[in-house]
């Protein structure tokens, strides 16, 4: 069993997974709630979010009819960070072992990272031996040196502390942090995008999270924090309407462009304290999404530009999270960032499939893959159980430092 626990800004999501024999994973729970106490992807009120969470993991619990003891959890939010570094060791025997990989990350990592802050992920981008660059596998290769370029993803510890704390509350173990927007693109990408070269760009409520591919590594990383809320409190207030009626016609009538949109539609819109609703035309609706839209993709573009990639972004776009589903999203994400941009859904999903074959269920999908993932590297590496694994890697951790 692997369980994905996506704690959004708008909304928390619990799947639960069933390895099957032949390595796919089938959702056999799927439990959804509102999530409160959550601000752009970080912890503000943390009863609420405890009682969110607890209502989304009952359901999925009922739905699998069984117990969860333990999570893959995501996070996000501004406080995200990342890094390429590399690293070198000597060779010590004849060829390339997993001892030497190991070392040579552990080296790649050994950097100073302040102290406030944590290491999320540490992602192997490629590996030199001597002369010979762009190795995707060492192991089994002959040398006497090799470098490893690593892509670190950090995280500030206050916020993560705050997030698992919130699922402790539940009495639920973390198995791991994962950083969103790589837990989306485990569920939304394929291998060919990847190695092309591509944007994952998960917009969701309170953040939007980005991941850069290309050459089939993680190149970059960030988090923008304004999203779908943004558009939300605009309509709220050019249509006075409390902001869960905003959210509603947003996700019923909105239209990212005016231009798809019919001058003879209208939409029926609810008042503040008890006032009749009103009739207004669905193209006033587009005309205040359409610039907040605008102003996020701009953010977006900038991001993806300053990180230098933009020229090897070959398969362009895959465009994810709640706010991508909308209406015109697509092609006027088309029109700014001038490539192609594609909905991302995840990908292969079996048993519950009708349920989470949306670009919301991203994160939550790509969660269970990464913990699949993760069970499998523990069950083929042992070393983490025995006395002897341990002394040897005090042994490789003292090769990598003197």
């Amino acid at each position: 069993m692997v369980v994905g626990l996506d704690i959004g800004t708008s909304k928390v999501v619990t799947l639960i997974g069933e390895v099957m024999p032949d390595g796919e994973i089938s959702v056999i729970g799927v439990g959804a709630a509102a999530a409160r106490g959550m601000d752009k992807g970080g912890v503000n009120d943390l009863n609420l979010v405890v009682q969110s969470i607890q209502r989304a993991v009952e359901e999925a619990e009922l739905m699998a009819d069984c117990r969860i003891a333990s999570v893959y959890l995501n996070i996000s939010g501004r406080h995200i960070a990342c890094q390429n570094e590399s690293g070198m060791v000597p060779i010590n025997e004849a060829e390339v072992t997993q001892d030497d990989v190991d070392s040579v990350i552990h080296a790649a990592k050994a950097v100073p990272i302040a102290q406030e802050r944590r290491i999320l992920h540490v992602l192997p981008q490629e590996f030199v031996i001597d002369s010979q660059e762009s190795i995707k596998s060492p192991i089994g290769m002959s040398g006497v040196r090799m470098e490893s370029k690593v892509h670190i993803v950090t995280c500030a510890n206050d916020m993560a502390k705050n997030i698992e704390k919130a699922v402790e509350r539940c009495g639920l173990t973390v198995d791991r942090l994962i950083f969103s927007a790589l837990a989306s693109s485990y569920s939304v990408l394929t291998e060919d995008e990847k190695d092309l070269g591509v944007a994952l760009v998960d917009m969701g409520a309170g953040t939007i999270d980005i991941c850069i591919y290309t050459g089939g590594v993680l190149r970059h990383t960030a988090v923008i924090p304004a999203a779908g809320n943004q558009v939300t409190s605009d309509i709220a207030k050019i249509f006075r309407t409390p902001l869960n009626h905003a959210e509603e016609i947003k996700t019923k009538y909105a239209c990212a462009l005016c231009q798809l949109v019919s001058k003879d539609d209208n939409i029926e819109v609810p008042s503040v304290g008890g006032r009749p609703s009103r009739v207004m035309q669905r193209h006033i609706l587009a005309e205040v999404v359409e610039p907040r839209y605008q102003e996020l993709f701009e953010l977006i573009r900038d991001e993806i530009k300053n990180s230098g990639l933009d020229e090897q972004i070959a398969a362009g776009i895959v465009l994810t999270g709640g706010c991508g589903r909308m209406e015109g999203a697509i092609e006027f994400a088309e029109e700014i960032f001038q490539m192609p941009v594609r909905l991302g859904e995840p990908l292969g999903t079996k048993g519950l499939s009708d349920y989470v074959q949306d670009p919301t269920y991203a994160t939550a999908v790509g969660l269970l893959r990464y913990g699949q993932k993760d069970l499998q590297s523990r069950q083929e590496d042992p070393r983490d159980n025995n006395v002897i694994g341990l002394w040897k890697r005090v042994h490789g951790w003292f090769k990598g430092e003197f």
